[in-house]
């Protein structure tokens, strides 16, 4: 069984950066694809980043620029670096692993990010 824990997010000032953390714990990491999506109060759940791959490494355009995604298949790792935050970067954000074998997703419990002054 997948289990995803974030960790990493915060209080940050506009302008100010933060690395985000999803732990993957299972079996055959490398065969799951990651993702990272945030949800704001009152809105719907989006894709922020997902990735990366030899094939594609994808961003919302609203992030484009100021995240990166990463990932340390050896520690069974997916990173989220966001600089240059903004308030409307305020979100809980999720770490999602999609099974490249059996298109199952799984979902982490999320970790608040809040950019405020």
């Amino acid at each position: 069984q997948v289990q995803l824990v974030e960790s990493g997010g915060g209080l940050v000032q506009p302008g100010g950066s933060l690395r985000l953390s999803c732990a993957f714990s299972g079996s055959d990491f490398s065969l799951y694809k990651m993702a990272w999506y945030r949800q704001a109060p009152g809105n719907q759940r989006e894709l922020v980043a997902a990735g990366p791959s030899s094939r594609s490494t994808n961003y919302a355009d609203s992030v484009k620029g100021r995240a990166t995604i990463s990932r340390d298949n050896a520690k069974k790792m997916v990173f989220l670096q966001m600089n240059s935050l903004k308030p409307e970067d305020t979100a809980v954000y999720y770490c999602k692993a999609n099974s490249a074998v059996t298109s199952r997703d799984f979902w982490g419990q999320g970790t608040q990010v809040t950019v405020s002054s």
